[in-house]
């Protein structure tokens, strides 16, 4: 049985400073799923994914070390970029602003857009919602966000794209909320689907190799039955177990550094620029990649096929990989998922050409 067992009061930080973020999330008890009970539920169309969550396990040290590597090489970069997307919305949006973060990859980000955005003396407010495959917004924290801030300065945050399922889901849902098209800012766009990106790397962004312990020890959201007959917000499951690992606010105390020196100190303001064009081009190499896998394999779901460094890894670590494809044996971006590869055994095959604009994707097996 997976069933609730405790919903408590909804607004709260995980474990982030309270002055950084506001989840508009319900902390709940729900039992934990095994994943590969959760898999065939999902692909059996018994159940929706939402409605299911499988344990956390913590990382492991090797894993840890990866991650320190993934800093050394990323922070920086992850850092100037969130500064020219700060300069990019001040410049663009009047008025207030308002930040919301799609639950969970959007939250580190939007933590530090939000700390950039007050520093160059904007009034904003930064809120963590969910947003749910099939399901959309969550319409009670949209509410909750639209009574108290105007919509023409609402901006959604998240950490990248991967195929664009979520864009979709996030332009559809935002038709009952406003008859303008929704504003989705990201580090990296790879599949051309956001209003503004950083860039269209897939890149490795740190944050995107750990799940809770840099988000706020959190889980992914969840809406069962009872949860949406509460009327309430979303769930989500606070992973207490895993406190001991959790870096939480090192992670974007280590970046803010980054930032404050690049809006700073630069001595010419940069700004981020991400045209038609560039979606176009992006978008039309992206649906060749997947189309490629899709092919090679005879796949009618897509929903099986996960692109793009974080979600090719949070596949690895969440679900039941088929295989994956990599673009190199050679590349540090890949080296996290390389290990997990090997330490769990899981097929792959390097396709440069064939999986660009991408550097890795992964296959959930087909179990129903």
């Amino acid at each position: 049985m997976n069933a609730v067992t405790k919903i408590s009061a909804a607004g709260f930080s995980g474990s982030y400073d309270a002055a950084d973020i506001t989840f508009l999330l319900q902390d709940v008890a729900i039992e934990s799923t095994d994943v590969a009970e959760k898999e065939k539920a999902i692909q059996s169309g018994t159940r929706h994914y939402s409605e299911m969550i499988s344990e956390e396990k913590a990382p492991s040290a090797a894993y840890k070390a990866i991650f320190a590597k993934a800093m050394d090489a990323g922070a920086v970069r992850f850092g100037e970029d969130v500064a020219r997307l700060a300069l990019t919305l001040d410049r663009t949006i009047d008025g207030p602003i308002t930040l919301a973060s799609l639950v969970r990859a959007g939250a580190p980000m939007g933590v530090l857009l939000h700390r950039a955005l007050k520093a160059l003396g904007r009034d904003v407010h930064h809120y963590g919602i969910s947003i749910i495959r099939d399901r959309g917004l969550d319409d009670a924290a949209m509410k909750h966000i639209l009574s108290e801030r105007p919509v023409e300065g609402l901006v959604f945050v998240d950490g990248w794209t991967g195929k664009g399922a979520i864009s979709s889901q996030l332009e559809e849902s935002f038709k009952a909320y406003s008859d303008l098209p929704p504003r989705l800012v990201v580090l990296a766009d790879p599949c051309g689907r956001a209003w503004l990106a950083a860039s269209g790397d897939d890149w490795l962004i740190p944050s995107g190799i750990l799940g809770s312990t840099v988000s706020g020890l959190i889980s992914r959201t969840v809406l069962n039955d009872e949860i949406a007959a509460s009327g309430g917000f979303h769930g989500c499951k606070s992973w207490h177990h895993l406190a001991d690992h959790d870096v939480t606010r090192s992670f974007v105390d280590e970046i803010w550094e980054y930032v404050q020196k690049k809006l700073f100190t630069s001595a010419v303001e940069d700004f981020a620029e991400w045209s038609d064009s560039d979606r176009a081009y992006h978008w039309e190499k992206s649906q060749a990649a997947v189309q490629f896998v899709a092919d090679t394999h005879g796949v009618t779901n897509r929903n099986r096929i996960k692109p793009g460094i974080a979600e090719a890894t949070r596949a690895i670590l969440r679900r039941m990989p088929n295989c994956v494809y990599i673009s190199s044996l050679e590349d540090p971006d890949l080296a996290a998922m390389i290990h997990l590869l090997k330490e769990k055994n899981i097929p792959f095959e390097v396709r440069p050409e064939a999986i660009a604009p991408y550097r890795a994707i992964t296959l959930i097996e087909k179990v129903s």
